[in-house]
């Protein structure tokens, strides 16, 4: 758009015989009066054209010669503003599209940067350098280059064309027999299975028949053993032993842990309060969702065993420290990995195993 603004203002300043006109140009019988005048040459109306623009002072050849930005920058004694050394990443993201696209938030330059960890707490450390190898040792499987698996049977029964009313339906199960298991992929250098978050879940039934002291205390405890602010939740469903009317009180609270937290109440459970209770024979093996998630509960004078319960016990009432549930969700897509990964973090299991 830039370069057809000179061409246009020229064409307005140069008389109509010397404009190229976009017609075609043919036999024309007609003669103009204007035409049989002498017309001036080009060379003309360019002389009375500006050589340099009004508007900025010419620079000496001199000036221009002797600037050398190196040598300036040496010479310079203090350092310019941290805005000329940093680049400043966009500040909103326009779109996939936008040719200015912020850096990730991994980047120093980024907006969203935060600097570390600096530590990690020792859970974290032992599945990074023992556990995450070891897991990759066991479930190895060698696939040579070449090597073709045999063929396995259909898992799900196809429909045939016996009646019209199988066609475009759904695939459907075998009847009889077990339920179908997911096939699970086998285990590779990137989906290692590593442990997400953890779910601690208390639920107190006396918040709704007595009071409200009974939420605050369970609240106060999952908050002190988990460093995360807990979440309140009222029933879903009535009780009618307890008196409990669904959305009417508030008798659940929930922490989720992740990244340090999760490390470090991971650190906690397995090293402090595991072993401490007394003729505990650990997790069922029967526990799990079939996807990989594992869920175990504590009851209240187990969860008094924490640190920071333990060394305030005398700021809670005795009889109104809660039990809770703990659900730890892994990256694994079968319990049974999960339950390897869990075992080699000091999580012991015992009884029927339920692959």
């Amino acid at each position: 758009m830039a370069a057809r603004e000179p061409s246009r203002f020229l064409s307005r300043a140069l008389p109509r015989a010397s404009v190229p006109s976009i017609r075609p140009q043919g036999f024309l019988s007609r003669r103009n009066v204007s035409d049989e005048a002498p017309s001036r040459r080009l060379s003309d109306h360019l002389s009375e054209l500006e050589s340099a623009s009004s508007l900025s002072t010419p620079v000496p050849d001199s000036a221009a010669q002797s600037f050398d930005p190196v040598a300036r920058a040496k010479a310079r004694k203090t350092q310019l503003p941290r805005g000329r050394y940093q680049f400043r990443s966009p500040k909103y993201d326009r779109g996939p599209l936008h040719p200015h696209q912020p850096p990730p938030a991994s980047d120093p330059s980024s907006r969203l940067f935060v600097p570390g960890p600096f530590s990690a707490p020792r859970a974290e450390q032992t599945y990074d350098a023992t556990v995450a190898a070891d897991i990759m040792s066991l479930c190895y499987v060698h696939t040579p280059p070449g090597f073709t698996p045999p063929p396995k049977a259909p898992r799900l029964r196809e429909w045939d064309d016996s009646s019209p009313y199988h066609k475009n339906r759904v695939l459907r199960g075998p009847r009889g027999g077990d339920v179908l298991r997911l096939l699970r992929k086998p285990i590779k250098f990137n989906n290692i299975p590593e442990i997400e978050r953890i779910t601690i879940h208390s639920y107190v039934n006396k918040a709704a028949t007595e009071n409200s002291s009974w939420l605050h205390v369970a609240g106060i405890a999952v908050q002190a053993i988990s460093n995360v602010r807990v979440e309140t939740f009222k029933s879903k469903t009535s009780v009618a032993n307890w008196g409990i009317v669904p959305g009417r009180d508030s008798v659940a609270v929930k922490a989720e842990l992740y990244g340090e937290n999760m490390y470090h109440f991971l650190g906690k459970l397995v090293d402090v309060v595991l072993p401490r209770i007394k003729d505990w024979e650990g997790v069922k093996g029967t526990s799990g969702d079939s996807s990989g998630n594992i869920t175990f509960g504590m009851e209240p004078e187990n969860v008094a065993l924490f640190p920071e319960i333990e060394v305030n016990y005398d700021m809670y009432p005795p009889k109104m420290i809660p039990g809770c549930h703990i659900t730890l969700h892994t990256s694994a897509r079968t319990d049974k990995d999960a339950r390897l990964l869990l075992s080699a973090m000091g999580i012991p299991f015992y009884g029927k195993i339920v692959n």
